[in-house]
């Protein structure tokens, strides 16, 4: 056998041992075949063998690799590993992983993913979305609540308690209605479709409150007590966990509560006595009990040697003295209840802790927990079901409205956030539908929740300005008839909230996902900080062997996609989605590959490096958020008539990944590193494009044309037509548009002239005047053109109604002259 032969088998043998990964005993005895079939052959001798012995012995005598390789490993990596705070590891401890972990591991399940169960609404859930919520969408004026009253009317508030609007978490046991986390999203998107206040109003109880952190850690009595008056509507929570000088830092919180003794109902008892400074709290003007996070201090040892015992959450009646609530922030005139609250020195006793004195200091903990399940469900459906509503109303406004005698929606410009609007709006439903159906099959989520919040509030941002370019000046002028603006306005708090998006997107994302999601990071920490030296030693060489595997059947992997286009990876489906399949498994190798070397390359500096760390989260989100399309798609059946929506998502998504890993090695700080890098991931430089021009017609033509996909795309939506709701009358505007056109066209070609498309009431008179058209055509066209007109009408006040102080009628004099003054 000739040397360069048996090279080539040897370096085959290593790429493919790498690729599937053999355990470390198969290797081995994997290359001692090779060894022995070049020696029969007299191509290699005792050199090659003597080599072979001093690698592979150490590697494979247990005793000698664990003290001679994995102890120095082990006590090197205590040294390089940056320090991690207990707030930190709790919130890295909180929560589970699902499909991310697949995404981290180089080679997706897909068959996996397809076999999780489809979210499906119980009959309960699906007759309270079609009664109460429909009937509480018919109640909601939204310019009147942002406008007129700033708040919901107290028939609204009434029927949000009479029909335990607010109880959907609570157990049944309780009163409660207990709804799937699928049907809480549903039932939050119809809301929003109609109001962002009513929607927010219902979401934050249901979310991380004290419903969810009593069922959750509650005493017997805290839940006997206060659920079913929680249920019921007697009681109205909010939690208080931010401060002024603790906003994203929420584990920085100044407010304290002090362990002492003092009188309480007329009898003295052990207790705490809190102060604290509240701001953003919604809900907090009109609550009754306020949850409460502070840092719980026992200065006198009254309950123990420890002083400081940290982060505690305790439920407080807002009737008690020394307590202040009432005022109102005003977050972008979207009026839901929102704002501080104060307290100085209130005693209370220990009991009013959740979960009894034996959860003093474990606030953090139960914070991190409850958000990993909320953050999935509220904002990311509100801003989903925003979109939908919205891509809905702008593809049909599209076709109402004509400028240069055609609808605009034909125009290429529009095309292009047309197409953004409708591929958004599929994809962050398909999102919403997987997190929740993970929460329901017991999942708690936190790297998916923040991937989830992130992406959907900042493509509900960008959707809503693609919406305001396409409406023009029908969406600037505020006014009962614009149904855009208060959701354009509103965008930046689903921003804001729950974690600001940039630090989520920074330092959340990635930051968890990493140690999470990664299959062996993870069980390296938790060895290095283990005290029996001989268990972390023997737990530390297992990741680490498992680790350095990993991490070169990655980078086999990378290199075998990119040579061969990744033709060869398997898909579970063999039509238009295989390419999909592939694309996102070879991602899902560089993504681990990429995680592995810039730990090794950066270290603790990793930490410290939040854009590259951006980038990695950002190609961990998408591919998440791609293969939520792709289980959506097929959980819906496959449809064709579906697959343009798919395939923009997926391809949009597609082209982001390529996008953060470009720029991640363009930056990367080891320019050398960065450069074999980009040889292994990008060869032949980067490929992938943005949805094509082709893509975006079809999906501007689907949301201006009534059908079975456009109905799945708004599906759940508030779309009634009771004369009253200005979405429903958009669709019917829109069939009555669609309907109108032939008819138009008759007339045109009776009169032997092409007439503009409006004052379609005078366009039906002529008609019937030269008996071009019937007197049934002739009507549609005057209700069709009522209806055009409705749409793209703007609303105008008299100047007395804009002024809010109407008591001082000297306010513009007033003003005018402290301007002029002032020039």
């Amino acid at each position: 056998m000739d040397i360069t032969l048996w090279l080539i088998a040897a370096f085959s043998l290593t790429w493919f041992m790498s690729y599937v990964r053999a355990s470390l005993s198969t290797f081995t005895f994997a290359c001692m075949t090779l060894l022995a079939i070049g020696t029969f052959f007299n191509t290699i001798g005792f050199v090659s063998w003597l080599l072979f012995a001093v690698i592979a012995l150490p590697l494979n005598i247990d005793i000698i690799r664990l003290q001679f390789i994995s102890m120095p490993l082990l006590n090197l990596f205590k040294k390089i590993m940056p320090p991690m705070s207990e707030t930190e590891q709790q919130a890295i401890d909180a929560g589970t992983t699902w499909f991310d972990a697949e995404l981290f591991r180089g080679n997706p399940d897909w068959t996996k993913l397809h076999n999780y169960p489809q979210p499906r609404l119980s009959a309960q859930e699906k007759a309270f979305l079609d009664g109460p919520v429909e009937q509480v969408c018919a109640m909601v004026n939204d310019w009147h609540t942002t406008h007129e009253i700033a708040d919901l009317s107290p028939e609204v508030w009434q029927f949000l308690k009479d029909n335990q609007f607010f109880a959907m978490i609570i157990k049944k046991k309780y009163g409660g209605l207990e709804f799937s986390a699928f049907a809480q999203s549903r039932v939050l998107q119809k809301l929003t479709g109609v109001s962002s206040v009513l929607a927010s109003t219902v979401g934050v109880p249901n979310s991380l409150g004290p419903g969810e952190l009593l069922q959750e850690y509650g005493t017997k009595a805290q839940q006997d007590y206060y659920l079913p008056r929680l249920a019921k509507g007697q009681e109205i929570p909010c939690f208080a966990l931010t401060s002024p000088e603790a906003g994203s830092d929420a584990s920085a919180i100044p407010d304290t509560g002090i362990i002492c003794r003092q009188k309480f109902e007329g009898k003295e008892i052990l207790g705490m006595k809190l102060t604290w400074d509240k701001r953003y709290i919604t809900l907090a003007p009109i609550a009754t009990v306020l949850g409460l996070a502070f840092k719980l201090e026992d200065p006198d040892g009254l309950l123990g040697d420890k002083k400081d015992l940290g982060i505690t959450c305790a439920l407080i009646p807002t009737n008690m003295e020394g307590i202040t609530i009432g005022r109102r922030h005003f977050p972008l005139n979207i009026p839901f209840q929102n704002g501080p609250t104060q307290g100085k020195d209130v005693f209370v006793p220990l009991d009013y802790i959740i979960g009894g004195s034996d959860m003093a200091g474990q606030g953090w903990r139960m914070l991190v927990e409850c958000l990993s399940v909320g953050r999935a469900i509220t904002l990311p459906s509100n801003s989903a079901g925003g979109v939908k509503t919205v891509a809905l109303a702008t593809g049909a406004y599209s076709r109402i409205r004509q400028q240069f005698k055609l609808p605009i929606g034909k125009m290429e410009g529009i095309e292009e956030a047309l197409a953004r609007i409708g591929g958004n709006a599929y994809l962050m439903d398909a999102v919403t539908i997987m997190s929740t159906g993970a929460i329901d099959l017991g999942e708690k989520p936190s790297v998916i929740s923040a991937i989830a919040k992130y992406h959907l509030t900042e493509k509900m941002r960008s959707s809503m300005i693609d919406a305001m370019d396409i409406h023009g000046g029908k969406g600037i002028c505020m006014g009962p008839s614009n149904y855009l603006a208060r959701g354009y306005q509103g965008a930046p708090i689903a921003i804001t909230v729950e974690g600001a998006n940039i630090l989520t997107r920074s330092l959340i994302i990635y930051g968890q996902g990493a140690i999470r999601c990664h299959p062996y990071v993870l069980a390296e920490i938790q060895a290095a900080s283990n005290n029996d030296e001989e268990q972390a030693l023997s737990d530390f060489d297992h990741a680490l062997f498992g680790h350095i595997g990993f991490s070169l059947s990655n980078i086999s992997r990378s290199l075998s996609c990119s040579l061969t286009g990744s033709r060869f990876i398997s898909s579970p489906f063999n039509d238009e989605t295989k390419h999909y399949y592939q694309l996102l498994t070879r991602f899902s190798a560089n993504l681990a590959m990429l995680s592995d070397i810039a730990m090794l390359a950066l270290g603790a500096d990793l930490k410290r490096k939040e854009r590259i760390s951006a980038r990695l989260g950002d190609v961990l989100s998408h591919l998440y958020l791609a293969s939520a399309c792709l289980k959506r798609f097929n959980d819906e059946g496959r449809k064709q008539d579906d697959l343009p929506l798919l395939q923009w998502a997926v391809e949009d998504s597609l082209f982001t990944i390529q996008q953060a890993i470009d720029a991640l090695l363009n930056n990367f700080p080891n320019k050398w590193l960065a450069r074999s890098l980009r040889l292994i991931i990008f060869p032949l430089g980067t490929w992938l494009t943005k949805p094509s021009d082709n893509l975006d017609h079809q999906i501007a033509t689907l949301l201006q044309t009534p059908s079975d996909v456009r109905t799945r795309l708004g599906k759940d939506q508030y779309l009634t037509r009771d004369g009253n709701n200005v979405f429903g009358l958009l669709e019917q505007t829109l069939e009555n548009i669609i309907a109108c056109e032939p008819i138009f066209a008759k007339v045109c070609i009776a009169l032997d002239k092409k007439l503009p498309f409006y004052h379609l009431d005078k366009v039906a008179k002529l008609g019937l005047g030269i008996n071009a058209i019937s007197a049934t055509e002739a009507t549609l066209l005057i209700k069709t053109e009522e209806g055009r007109k409705a749409i793209i009408s703007v609303d105008d006040f008299d100047s007395n109604e804009l002024i809010s102080n109407k008591n001082d009628t000297n306010y513009l004099q007033k003003k005018f002259k402290s301007l002029l003054e002032g020039i």
